[in-house]
């Protein structure tokens, strides 16, 4: 079933306002999840949206809280999420960043003890559009094993990326999973196999079914070894930052996803490198990636972002796709 965007949006924020969340913060919230649905991110908007409502039940997420600001010097900022709504806490944090790239060149804001973003490449494109290099990490739970071992000891902390473009942002938005969870349940909802193998089985080989993984936990890092080491580093670094929790401390919550360390950077590239030097430099690069020689002649060599341009058109004229399940359960709450 396919469903516009305006119904889903007032379907979040009646969800929202329900709970106890103001006109204002429900409807942005909505927003931003009604928006990365859009763009055929499900696994973090409409899928995961009873999970979200779960978590506002269980107390982990704040109703009426709003982040504040602990202390800062110069360009950076730490800040204290106070469990409040993840993905509003994370669009506020950017925007300060933003706030400082313009007044410093570079902003970075580090907050902590914040809930699950949702999709951070929301927050890519946001300082994207602002004329920003966005950069942005979070932490999570331990939801990875360490390259080598088998137990879970490090998140799949994703990590953003984003170049502004007036045809269109350049983004990479990855966890250091293979596949994010969502990613993985959204595959096991539609009956479908991973396009190339995401983890292990109960025998201990590789595989693209994310049934068998989710039974192991056992997802393969991007680049192995290089995936592992850098999601240590991701986490270390947000955790330092903001003063907040690892991805060890936040797995001695009894294993729900709460009090994350983030880190959000903007760099205010059309100030430093000039609007004609960044359109020349950045359409010069793609250019050459798109006159690949391709391994299809039927599959289109794109880059980080394209994809989403042209799904976001196709949902906001036909509907956002949604599992009928999914819907039926989020029309009840």
């Amino acid at each position: 079933m396919r469903i516009a965007f305006a119904e889903m949006q007032a379907e979040f924020k009646r969800v929202l306002v329900n709970r106890g969340f103001s006109d204002e913060m429900a409807a942005e919230s909505a927003r931003l999840m009604t928006e990365t649905s859009c763009d055929g991110v499900y696994s973090h908007g409409v899928n995961r949206f009873p999970r979200v409502v779960e978590y506002i039940d269980k107390g982990y997420i704040d109703v009426k809280a709003v982040p504040t600001k602990i202390d800062g010097i110069g360009g950076f900022e730490r800040w204290d999420g106070n469990l409040g709504m993840g993905n509003i806490n994370a669009q506020k944090c950017m925007d300060r960043a933003i706030e400082l790239a313009r007044e410093y060149g570079i902003g970075c804001v580090a907050i902590k003890n914040t809930n699950h973003w949702l999709r951070g490449g929301a927050y890519g494109w946001q300082a994207a559009d602002a004329g920003c290099i966005g950069i942005c990490w979070t932490n999570t739970q331990p939801n990875m094993p360490a390259w080598g071992a088998k137990d879970r000891r490090i998140g799949n902390n994703p990590l953003i990326v984003a170049v502004p473009r007036k045809e269109g942002h350049v983004v990479v938005d990855m966890a250091m999973a293979q596949f994010s969870y969502g990613k993985m349940e959204n595959c096991k909802i539609k009956g479908e196999l991973l396009p190339v193998p995401g983890g292990y089985d109960l025998e201990g080989n590789l595989t693209c079914d994310p049934a068998a993984i989710e039974k192991t936990w056992r997802v393969l890092p991007i680049g192995y070894w290089k995936g592992s080491g850098l999601s240590i580093l991701l986490d270390l670094t947000a955790t330092l930052l903001a003063g907040g929790s690892s991805s060890y401390q936040v797995g001695q919550l009894g294993g729900d996803e709460y009090q994350l360390s983030q880190v959000l950077i903007a760099i205010d590239v059309t100030k430093i490198a000039g609007d004609a030097f960044l359109e020349q430099a950045v359409n010069e690069v793609l250019a050459d990636v798109k006159a690949s020689v391709r391994v299809d002649e039927d599959k289109e060599v794109l880059y980080p972002g394209e994809r989403v341009l042209k799904i976001r058109a196709e949902h906001l004229k036909n509907g956002i796709p949604v599992d009928e399940g999914v819907w039926n359960k989020i029309k009840s709450l």
